[in-house]
């Protein structure tokens, strides 16, 4: 399984999203399109993350750069994992 398919999962488990999740590639934007993806979603799909790559993310990590699309946070966790 591709870590973008991974990724995709976490945030539709996390987030309760539908299966329209299903549907995303890396162009897809995330921060502004999800109203799932809140302050508190943000700080629940990082601790998914953190839980699922067993990866740590420190705060100063932590930018709206980060989540600007499924590419964006895809790269992140595979330079967190790498």
């Amino acid at each position: 399984m591709a870590l973008s398919d991974d990724i995709k999962r976490i945030l539709q488990d996390t987030l309760v999203l539908g299966d329209e999740v299903q549907s995303m590639d890396a162009d897809s934007p995330l921060l502004g399109a999800i109203p799932e993806l809140d302050s508190v979603g943000v700080v629940s799909v990082l601790t998914a993350l953190e839980d699922e790559f067993d990866i740590v993310v420190e705060d100063d990590e932590v930018s709206a750069a980060v989540f600007q699309t499924l590419g964006t946070l895809t790269d992140f966790v595979d330079e967190k994992v790498g």
